[in-house]
């Protein structure tokens, strides 16, 4: 029987939960043996915005945007490091640009069959509890997104 699923993409921000989503990812991936797609988005759409008005001068913007590449570079290593650790190989992507916008274009690039999500994170206010590129990504995907909701996914990934 063919598998439903071939390939995934995960996005991380490193954020807890997006941490969660790439363990959840590599456990998927290990078990149903899929190759294994994770994205960090460098968000120079919002940086861009807040030039714009003038919140953040150019020279700003660059080293900013420099720090957030930097960030992306250490999480999708962290990324590769995880899986690893479980005999998974990853393909690792960094992109720039309104971050709905390439993690559906990344998922579409590579035949993604599933995009997975971490969940919101929960100390935001209601009103805010679901953010707008989980939103972005979950309205306009033409595959199936799945958020990674479970608190026990670190321990259910050290068991694995």
């Amino acid at each position: 029987m063919k598998n439903i699923l071939n390939k995934i993409l995960v996005a991380i921000s490193g954020s807890d939960t997006s941490i969660n989503a790439a363990k959840y990812g590599i456990m998927l991936a290990k078990s149903q043996k899929l190759e294994l797609n994770v994205i960090y988005v460098v968000d120079t759409s919002t940086i861009q915005d807040l030039v714009l008005s003038k919140i953040f001068i150019q020279e700003e913007s660059a080293e900013y945007e420099n720090n957030l590449r930097e960030n992306g570079k250490r999480y999708l290593n962290y990324a590769e490091e995880l899986a690893q650790s479980k005999g998974v190989k990853i393909v690792k992507h960094l992109k720039s640009g309104a971050i709905s916008t390439q993690i559906l274009d990344t998922a579409e690039d590579i035949g993604a069959d599933m995009i997975l999500l971490g969940s919101w994170e929960m100390n935001r206010s209601r009103r805010d509890l679901m953010s707008r590129f989980h939103t972005d990504v979950i309205m306009d995907a033409k595959m199936p997104v799945l958020i990674v909701k479970d608190s026990d996914i670190s321990l259910q990934f050290d068991k694995f």
